[in-house]
C-alpha cells in the first residue's frame, strides 16, 4: 500500500484525486509540530505541502520510505533542497497555476489605486460624500513601465493593451527578437523608470533585483508616477518609497507583498496614497484548486512510475542513469549559474557542447541542467525546474543548440557552455576529475582549475606582479578567509584571471575597496 501524508490544506478536488486510486492511502494531518512529522514520516512514500510546513533535513533524513514532496505552490524554500536531492527525493512544485490569478489582482490593485476605490468605499461607509476627494485618472493614452517580463509580465500587459497604454518593458534577460508583439516597447531600466506614468513588477527577488527600486530610482521616474508590487517584498525600498510618496513624487503605490510579512509597524501603511493587499496575489479559488490538482497528478504519476514534471532538484532518469549523470548535471547546471553571475546583458543563443565518456548516455538531461542554471537567477528559484525549462528558454527568445564532439581538445570529457549575448560571446567549460569532482576549467582564454562550490570572487586584473597580493590583503584585512585559489592568463598577458573560494559573504564594501586598484579590470562575487 502507497501511503501519502498531506501536510497541509488543499482543496478537495486534489484530495479526491489522490484517493481515486485504490493502492493508495490518504491521510490529511495539517498544522502537524515538527516534532511530530518527523516521527511519523518515515511511514509515507509521498509528502504533500503548501508553504506552512517547513520541511527540514531532519524531516527528510527521517523519511526513509520518502520518494516524492509535492509542494502546491511556486516557492519551495519551506524545503531542504540540498537534503531532498541528497537522498533521492524529487520535489516538485506547480509553478503555473497561479499565473492568471496574480495578474488579475495586480490589475485589481491598478485600478482600484488609479480610482482611489478603497479610500472612497472607506468615506462613504463613514457617511461621507465628498466626491471632490477622489477624482482619478485614466489608463488610456498612459506609459506603464513593466519590470520582469515573464509569464504573468506578458498576461498583464496583454490586458492593459486593451486599455489603450502603451507598454514598456524592462528585461535585461530577454531578447526583444524573441517577443513577437510589436506593441511591446523594450528598453533599459532608467529608460522604462523615465518614460512611465505608472510601473508594476514582475521579477523575482535575487540578489540584482533586491532594492531595484531605490532612491536613485525613484528620483528617475516622473513626478506623479504611481507603483503597483504583486512580485515579492524587498524589490522595493520601502523606505525611500515612503519618502517618495511623502514627497509628493510618487502618487500612489499598491502593495500586497512587503519585506517583512505580515508589514507591522511599516510607516506605508500610514500613508492614505497607499493600497494594500496581505499577499493575495494567488488567492483565487481557481488558482488554490489548480494547484492542488496539478500537484496531486504530479505525486501520483511519480508513485506510479509513470512520468516526472514540474521537478525542481533532478530530471526525469532511471535510477541508474540517473547516478551516473547526476555529477555531470551538478556540473551542467553550476556552468550555467556561473556564466549568469559573471556574463551580463540580455541572452540570445546557448550552446552546450559535449565531449567524452558523457557523450554515451542521453544528453538532454544535462542540457536542461545548464538552462536551469542560466535562468533561476534570472526567473527566480521555483518558476523554473528541469522540465520547463526548454519553454521557458523558447518564451524568451533564446536559441538552444547541442552538439557532440569527438575533436580532441585540452580535455577528453567535458561539457561547455557558450552563451551568445547582445554584447558579445562567453563561454566555460567543465569537467571532472575522478568522475565525480566538478572543475571549471577554462572561461573564455583563460585556463584555470576552479571548484564551483560556494562562494567564489572572480577578479579580472592587468597581468602585472602583485595584484594576487592586494586582493588578499584586502580580504585579510577584512577578515576574509581564502579556501582556494586558482589563477588563470592570456597567452599575450594583456590580463589574468583569478578565482577565489571564499568562506562565508564578501560585502559589497569589500568588492569596491578592490576595484579600487587600478589594476583591476573587473570583480564579480558568485554564489553557487
Amino acid at each position: 500500500m502507497i501511503k501519502i501524508l498531506v501536510a497541509d490544506a488543499i482543496e478537495e478536488k486534489g484530495l479526491q484525486l489522490l484517493k481515486s486510486e485504490n493502492d493508495i492511502r490518504v491521510d490529511v494531518k495539517t498544522k502537524l509540530p515538527p516534532a511530530e512529522l518527523q516521527a511519523i514520516i518515515g511511514d509515507y512514500d509521498a509528502l504533500l505541502v503548501r508553504s506552512a510546513t517547513k520541511v527540514t533535513k531532519e524531516i527528510i533524513r527521517a523519511g526513509k520510505k520518502l520518494k516524492v514532496i509535492g509542494r502546491a505552490g511556486v516557492g519551495v524554500d519551506n524545503v531542504d533542497m540540498e537534503a531532498a536531492t541528497k537522498q533521492g527525493v524529487i520535489v516538485m512544485n506547480t509553478p503555473e497555476g497561479n499565473t492568471i490569478s496574480t495578474c488579475e489582482h495586480t490589475l485589481s490593485l491598478l485600478l482600484s489605486l488609479n480610482r482611489n476605490i478603497p479610500q472612497a468605499h472607506g468615506a462613504v461607509r463613514k457617511n461621507e460624500w465628498k466626491r471632490d476627494r477622489f477624482i482619478g485618472a485614466e489608463l488610456a493614452g498612459k506609459t506603464i513601465g513593466i519590470l520582469g517580463y515573464g509569464r504573468i509580465g506578458r498576461e498583464v500587459a496583454k490586458r492593459l493593451m486593451a486599455f489603450g497604454m502603451k507598454i514598456l518593458v524592462f528585461d535585461p534577460f530577454i531578447s526583444s527578437n524573441g517577443v513577437s508583439d510589436s506593441n511591446v516597447e523594450f528598453g533599459d531600466l532608467k529608460t522604462v523608470l523615465a518614460q512611465s506614468d505608472y510601473i508594476t513588477i514582475h521579477t523575482p527577488l535575487t540578489r540584482e533585483t533586491e532594492h531595484l527600486i531605490d532612491r536613485e530610482a525613484f528620483q528617475i521616474m516622473k513626478s506623479g508616477v504611481r507603483i503597483v508590487n504583486c512580485a515579492r517584498g524587498g524589490i522595493i525600498d520601502e523606505q525611500a518609497l515612503y519618502d517618495a510618496i511623502k514627497s509628493g513624487k510618487v502618487k500612489g503605490a499598491a502593495l500586497d507583498v512587503f519585506e517583512k510579512e505580515p508589514p507591522t509597524e511599516n510607516p506605508l501603511l500610514t500613508l492614505d496614497q497607499v493600497v494594500v493587499t496581505p499577499h493575495l496575489g494567488a488567492s483565487t479559488e481557481e488558482a488554490q484548486e489548480n494547484v492542488s490538482v496539478a500537484v496531486a497528478q504530479q505525486v501520483l504519476d511519480v508513485l506510479k512510475g509513470r512520468e516526472i514534471r514540474n521537478a525542481v532538484n533532478m530530471p526525469s532518469l532511471d535510477t541508474k542513469t540517473l547516478n551516473i549523470l547526476r555529477p555531470w548535471i551538478h556540473l551542467a547546471e553550476k556552468l550555467g549559474m556561473m556564466h549568469t553571475q559573471l556574463f551580463e546583458g540580455s541572452i540570445k543563443e546557448v550552446t552546450v557542447k559535449y565531449s567524452g565518456e558523457v557523450t554515451q548516455y542521453t544528453l538532454a538531461p544535462l542540457t536542461s541542467a545548464a538552462l536551469k542554471g542560466l535562468l533561476v537567477p534570472i526567473c527566480g528559484e521555483g518558476v523554473v525546474n528541469y522540465v520547463n525549462v526548454p519553454v521557458i528558454a523558447k518564451e524568451r527568445g533564446i536559441t538552444v543548440n547541442e552538439s557532440k564532439t569527438s575533436h580532441l581538445e585540452d580535455f577528453a570529457n567535458f561539457v561547455s557552455l557558450e552563451v551568445a549575448l547582445k554584447e558579445g560571446r562567453h563561454t566555460i567549460l567543465g569537467t571532472l576529475f575522478g568522475k565525480s569532482d566538478p572543475r571549471i576549467v577554462k572561461i573564455d582564454d583563460f585556463f584555470l582549475d576552479a571548484i564551483p562550490k560556494g562562494n567564489l570572487l572572480v577578479v579580472v586584473n592587468e597581468d602585472k606582479p602583485g595584484v594576487v597580493g592586494e586582493v588578499g590583503t584586502v580580504l585579510g584585512k577584512n577578515s576574509i578567509n581564502i579556501a582556494e585559489m586558482t589563477l588563470g592568463r592570456r597567452q599575450d598577458h594583456a590580463s589574468a584571471l583569478t578565482v577565489i573560494n571564499i568562506d562565508g559573504e564578501v560585502p559589497l564594501k569589500v568588492i569596491e575597496e578592490i576595484k579600487k586598484s587600478p589594476k583591476i579590470i573587473d570583480v564579480k562575487l558568485i554564489r553557487l
